[in-house]
């Protein structure tokens, strides 16, 4: 029971970064995407996190394991001697890379807010992959919210709020569509990656180092395959700003702290800090690119913050519901 205090700052502390995170990562990499005329490759961006990502895992595993000796035992143990492991976490490598390239393309056709908005049609993909995969069930009111945040979405896409600050050419159709895949992926590779965590008391870090070798082949291949010739000709970081290493820096810490927050709470947690990295996204927005707020995106983004927090609120107990007179007959009848 001492415990639970500490686990409950420490969930409250982990969502809270994640919040603020979300709403940096998105403004700053929509700022990248806009104002620099020697455009970065996204695809080494992507590539570059998986590495900080596998360097920080390699870290904190190695803390864990309380000296060097340890730590390459339990390499060898479970990445040289654990291929179907390594096969097993290299699902969710591929479908996050294509997630997080699909970010860079949805960021460079739309605004900030609009994609943080509309990227909390996660949310509802996240719980249909976990009824089906996890085997949960969802309330009426989490059905409800979800509805909800998918009439909040139409609407912030019914007539997307303007921009007077960006000058570069958007394709919102191309950005939308971006988005719509990043959904899929996320909610697919969340609920994926939380089973394969919960099914087994494997180290979170040495499943993040199993994960993250694989995103670094994967994401690896993706440079050669799309963008290889320019890479060669311009050099892998080509248009690089202190900006960008500051998205690449905060693509990491996300990554890490969304499989902190899987491991210790539950997948679905996650998407509950959106409502307030949508409006610090929105603050942001105004302040930086000259948003503009029309009606219907205003009442889209508070629907979708008012379904989030219908969709965390905790399920009733139906037992504690049950009439009266039928809890006294059932009494008498075991007495």
């Amino acid at each position: 029971m001492a415990n639970e205090p500490a686990s409950l700052v420490f969930k409250i502390y982990c969502l809270t970064v994640m919040t603020l995170v979300a709403a940096t990562y998105t403004v700053a990499l929509r700022y990248t995407r806009t104002v620099s005329s020697d455009l970065y490759f996204a695809t080494t961006a992507v590539c570059l996190a998986e590495v900080i990502k596998l360097f920080i895992s390699l870290g904190m595993l190695a803390r864990e394991s309380s000296g060097l000796g340890r730590l390459k035992s339990v390499l060898v143990e479970h990445i040289l001697k654990s291929p179907k492991e390594l096969l097993k976490l290299s699902v969710p490598s591929i479908v996050y890379a294509v997630q997080n390239n699909m970010a860079f393309i949805a960021l460079s056709n739309l605004d900030a807010a609009v994609y943080q908005v509309t990227y909390q049609l996660k949310i509802p993909c996240t719980a249909l992959c976990t009824v089906l995969m996890l085997h949960r069930s969802l309330s009426r009111l989490q059905w409800f919210s979800v509805f909800m945040l998918c009439a909040g979405v139409t609407l912030v896409q019914w007539k997307p709020a303007e921009l007077t600050k960006v000058q570069v050419v958007q394709s919102p159709l191309v950005g939308f569509m971006a988005v719509a895949i990043a959904v899929l992926c996320s909610g697919f590779a969340g609920v994926y990656f939380e089973k394969v965590l919960k099914s087994s008391d494997t180290s979170l870090w040495v499943r993040n180092i199993q994960m993250y070798l694989s995103g670094i082949l994967v994401t690896g291949a993706g440079i050669y395959l799309t963008d290889g010739p320019q890479v060669m000709d311009k050099g892998f970081f080509y248009g690089y700003t202190p900006w960008v290493c500051f998205v690449v820096f905060l693509a990491s810490v996300g990554g890490l702290y969304t499989s902190v927050v899987v491991k210790y709470t539950d997948n679905i947690m996650k998407g509950f800090s959106a409502a307030s990295a949508i409006v610090l996204s929105t603050i942001a927005s105004v302040m930086l690119f000259g948003l503009q707020i029309t009606v219907t995106f205003a009442m889209g983004a508070l629907l979708v913050c008012v379904s989030i927090y219908l969709y965390g609120l905790p399920k009733q107990d139906t037992t504690t519901l049950e009439r009266p007179d039928k809890l006294a007959r059932e009494k008498l009848i075991t007495v």
